[in-house]
């Protein structure tokens, strides 16, 4: 049953320091996810380098399709295991299912360390895609939990200090994991990580994680397609949830290709330093989405307003880009204001999809039974990476082939998500605005 829209009478959200000091199992979840997620983006720079360094040669970087292959095996194995993961949420034992997927990740990323001759990379990518499974159970698992360990006035700062933190782990890790990655070399940086998956297990394990959902007696092989069928159908017969879990998506058409050519830009800002380079472009990812969360429950306290929100911040997201595709990109030694402009530009971009993400993630939760919530965050988890997959390859083999340099793919992806946000405009907002005239006519009569 979708919530009623917000009401005057609604309890204001509480704050981000009363919510982590008097609620000591978000503060667990939370605190745990926020070690592991540093760890993350330490490793996921230090991949981007590896697979450089693998392809590339002492005058010029490696393979844009190889480093596409980093992303790719990233989100697409996660997008075909989702269905699956949001089924073993909704059945099993969600605190536990974290903690299992963190130490099985710890274990799958110390394999990382045997990779160092150019043969072996597609072993990488088979290593890539083990943890991103593994993966896809904790990330709608914890999604799935939020509710349940939060009053619903906590609802809303719970998930913008979550996006927040991932905001902040990616700021603090891309720059320190650039950096770390460029003195000490990737191996030491896969050790940490390993490492920080186990503190998150270990945090996760201290912390009670009620939930309503009820466990069939049968064995999970016989039932798990029509369980899988059974979450599709509640977004198809709940168009208020169905709309609702398209809209990262429509981000995701240009902003996959995007953030991938963020990554190849790293070189052209710090030429003798590939990592470092990548660390501050992302790094000033990060600070967007960081920042974008909290901007959005300090200015739009009304549901109502939401959904226009979201597309708006979509074609922002793209229209920043779009400015970065004419800026001038040369060496930070040689134009220090050139880095600097590029990184205004990009905070700005992920802010707005960062605001996009919370204001999502929050309707989800609020329209959604708990007994369904994990099928409904795996399916959004599908159609997000579906088209992120499609976007990056796309742009990889433009790229690959020389139709596009860099700077015209930039130009033109970011188009592309303008006009998605557009289309989101124009076809979901006078859809939700129907909805909330419908629900404020129940609640008055």
């Amino acid at each position: 049953m979708s919530a009623p829209a917000k009401t005057s009478s609604a309890p204001r959200s509480i704050g981000y320091l009363a919510l982590v000091r008097t609620n000591v199992n978000f503060r667990r979840l939370w605190a745990g996810n926020t070690v592991s997620l540093l760890g993350d983006w330490f490793n996921t720079i230090a991949l981007y380098t590896l697979v450089f360094e693998l392809t590339g040669n002492n005058s010029e970087a490696g393979s844009p399709l190889a480093l596409a292959g980093v992303f790719i095996f990233k989100l697409l194995p996660w997008a075909l295991a989702s269905p699956l993961a949001g089924v073993l949420v909704d059945r099993y034992n969600r605190r536990w299912l974290m903690i299992g997927s963190d130490v099985l990740r710890a274990l799958i990323v110390l394999c990382f360390l045997f990779i160092d001759t150019p043969s072996e990379l597609p072993w990488l990518y088979v290593l890539i895609t083990l943890q991103v499974v593994v993966g896809a159970v904790f990330i709608p698992a914890k999604s799935a939990s939020l509710p349940n360990i939060t009053a619903p006035h906590e609802l809303l700062t719970a998930n913008a200090l979550s996006a927040a933190t991932w905001s902040s782990m990616l700021a603090i890790g891309a720059a320190l994991g650039g950096f770390a990655t460029a003195w000490l070399g990737v191996r030491p940086v896969f050790l940490l990580d390993a490492c920080t998956y186990l503190v998150s297990g270990f945090f996760i394990y201290r912390a009670t994680i009620p939930q309503d959902t009820t466990a069939s007696d049968e064995p999970l092989f016989k039932t798990a397609y029509r369980e899988i069928l059974d979450g599709w159908q509640h977004l198809r017969t709940h168009p208020p949830i169905g709309r609702i879990a398209l809209s990262k998506a429509s981000w995701a058409v240009g902003g996959g290709a995007l953030v991938f050519t963020l990554a190849l830009m790293g070189d052209r800002f710090t030429e003798t330093a590939l990592a470092a380079g990548i660390g501050l472009l992302f790094m000033a990812r990060g600070i967007g989405t960081g920042i974008g969360p909290i901007v959005a429950r300090a200015v739009f306290e009304d549901e109502r307003h939401w959904p226009a929100v979201m597309g708006a911040c979509v074609m922002v997201s793209g229209v920043c880009y779009g400015i970065v595709s004419f800026l001038p990109w040369l060496p930070w030694n040689v134009a220090t204001y050139s880095l600097l402009l590029v990184i205004v530009l990009v905070v700005m971009a992920h802010g707005a999809s960062g605001a996009n993400w919370v204001l999502t993630s929050v309707l989800l939760q609020k329209r959604t039974a708990d007994r369904y919530r994990g099928r409904v965050f795996a399916t959004e988890w599908l159609l997000l990476m579906v088209p992120e997959t499609v976007s990056i390859l796309l742009a990889a083999l433009l790229l690959e082939a020389g139709w596009l340099d860099l700077r015209t793919a930039v130009w033109v992806f970011a188009w592309v998500q303008i006009l998605c946000g557009l289309a989101w405009l124009l076809l979901v907002v006078p859809r939700e605005r129907l909805h909330t005239v419908e629900q404020e006519e129940v609640g008055t009569g």
